[in-house]
């Protein structure tokens, strides 16, 4: 799948103490640097802004620095990496955007998606123009363009994004479900929509 985002290097720096253990220090940059990328393309996606996303990935790092001894060795790190960055996400919102954010605002009574995640919607997502796709995720609330991100642009598994966003299985495919179906329109009501906008309509329609 490929990665629709921004990215950034050498962005993130660690100071540490004369306390910090070096081979603890070395160990959290061996796991933690690889996903860099990711995190903030996913805090750019979140917050609109480089500057916010870049303060947002650089506190991310440092919490889950000094968090790293109560790390589970064996647990999936990328998942406990992207859990501290939308914890630091909530955390800076007001409490209005807060409560947006979380709200589930009946996700029961959308219908769950099928054991595979490759939908008309996702093969849109993936083979339609950077621009139009980068719009129409712009669009979505939060709740839902953070599960469109990580399952159809870094490859996540359902578990996976449950375990980063704290959520069960269930919202996570109801959200996603969500997400798809309003990048579905918004693609097919812009003007001069692409082939694959059209091939995926049919698709659904089948």
């Amino acid at each position: 799948m490929r990665r629709i985002g921004f990215g950034s290097q050498g962005m993130v720096g660690f100071g540490t103490s004369s306390s910090q253990d070096d081979k603890s220090l070395a160990g959290f940059e061996e796991l933690a640097m690889p996903l860099f990328d990711s995190l903030y393309n996913f805090a750019r996606w979140l917050v609109h802004n480089q500057n916010d996303a870049e303060d947002l990935v650089q506190e991310t790092y440092l919490k889950a620095l000094r968090s790293f001894a109560s790390f589970q060795p064996g647990t999936n790190f990328r998942a406990w990496m992207f859990r501290i960055l939308k914890n630091t996400f909530l955390s800076s919102c007001s409490k209005l955007e807060r409560r947006m954010t979380v709200a589930m605002d009946s996700e029961e009574d959308f219908p769950v998606l099928p054991a595979t995640s490759v939908t008309p919607e996702s093969l849109l997502i993936e083979r339609s123009g950077n621009d139009a796709v980068r719009c129409a995720i712009e669009q979505l609330p939060v709740i839902f363009r953070e599960v469109i991100l990580l399952c159809d642009v870094e490859d996540a598994s359902y578990r996976e994004i449950a375990e980063m966003l704290s959520i069960p299985i269930g919202t996570v495919m109801s959200r996603l479900a969500r997400a798809r179906k309003a990048v579905r329109e918004s693609l097919l009501s812009a003007p001069g929509a692409p082939p694959s906008v059209e091939a995926a309509q049919r698709a659904r329609a089948m």
